[in-house]
């Protein structure tokens, strides 16, 4: 797999069922392992070991329902207070450039689940931004806050 701009952590990679399949340690299952994959899992534990987030308080693949149909967000982080939602992360392959359509799909998915914080990231570039939902603005900041700092 590509390398990234992320810090490396110890994959448990292992072909299973015919398959490359890596360990989410989140879902505590091993799953196929595709670029996008290998972008999550990178981001997940560098969001534990360097941010000081707690697996506790994540999970991936979450369902939303948006205008009747069911999507999935690739990472939620909660609060540790009533577990509500914090933080929506999407992933997108290496090779996907960051666009304003991602931009647009993590925020119908902030429709339904009203987070304060959401990040975008293909594993080589990271953007974080701060939405104020009473005012109706974001700020885009220049790193990924640690979980203290949310």
């Amino acid at each position: 797999m590509q390398p990234l701009n992320l810090p490396p952590f110890e994959a448990n990679i292992k072909k299973m069922d015919g398959m490359v399949k890596i360990l989410d340690v989140l879902r505590r299952r091993f799953v196929a392992l595709t670029p996008e994959e290998w972008v999550r899992q990178h981001f997940v534990h560098f969001l534990i070991g360097h941010k000081g987030y707690s697996p506790t308080l994540m999970a991936n693949e979450v369902a939303v329902t948006l205008n009747g149909m069911s999507r999935r967000c690739d990472t939620v982080v909660y609060r540790q207070e009533e577990l509500k939602p914090l933080m929506i992360v999407e992933y997108k392959r290496p090779d996907v450039n960051i666009t304003q359509k991602v931009f647009d799909q993590i925020c119908r998915y902030n429709m339904v689940l009203e987070v304060e914080y959401l990040v975008v990231s293909n594993g080589l570039r990271h953007y974080c931004c701060r939405i104020d939902l009473q005012g109706g603005t974001y700020t885009f900041l220049e790193d990924i806050p640690t979980f203290a700092e949310l």
